[in-house]
């Protein structure tokens, strides 16, 4: 008799667990289930941004600090998220010396850019007269190459400096894109 009160027991208590949780179940399914969830924003292609340079830069010490801005200049919403990929270009489309060194500096931050809208990476170049000459080897640089966060396809930001011909000395040092122009009183 006490097993078949305690059968009955446990029994009613499943249903009252039953009862409760069903409402809770209901409330949290969705409405249409066969309804698409909305899409993530998309990572910014390189063919949606337009990439440039903010200058003059800020020098001291024999490195000269400058904005390198990413525009969006698709009609829509793209994200980026961490470092782009920055070396010095020279003649015939050659890349000079060593790509650019991260610098952990800015935290790294998911920045959602809107139509039109810009973010930026800190970017340093160090004179190459700050290397040993055999070890530098300096040379003209006509641009940089720039791979936007997350990509696999360049664009190259025209612009003139004097860098190492030869891989080794780090005279580029790169932040994390963060969200906004870099430029004081700049709106995009």
């Amino acid at each position: 008799m006490i097993r078949t009160s305690r059968r009955r027991w446990m029994a009613a208590a499943g249903i009252a667990c039953a009862s409760i949780l069903t409402p809770a179940a209901a409330l949290a399914a969705p409405a249409n289930p066969a309804a698409p969830r909305a899409a993530a924003t998309p990572a910014c292609a390189t063919s949606s941004l337009r990439v440039w340079l903010g200058i003059p830069g800020d020098s001291a010490g024999g490195t000269t600090a400058y904005q390198l801005e990413l525009s969006n200049i698709s009609g829509r919403a793209c994200t980026l998220f961490g470092f782009p990929g920055v070396s010095a270009v020279g003649l015939g489309d050659r890349q000079l010396g060593t790509p650019a060194a991260r610098d952990h500096a800015d935290p790294t931050r998911l920045v959602t850019l809107g139509r039109g809208a810009t973010a930026h990476a800190f970017l340093l170049i160090t004179e190459p007269a700050f290397f040993p000459p055999a070890a530098c080897h300096p040379a003209n640089a006509i641009g940089l190459r720039v791979f936007p966060p997350n990509t696999r396809t360049a664009t190259v930001v025209s612009f003139s400096f004097r860098a190492c011909a030869r891989q080794g000395p780090v005279f580029l040092r790169v932040r994390t894109t963060v969200a906004g122009t870099g430029i004081p009183g700049f709106s995009s």
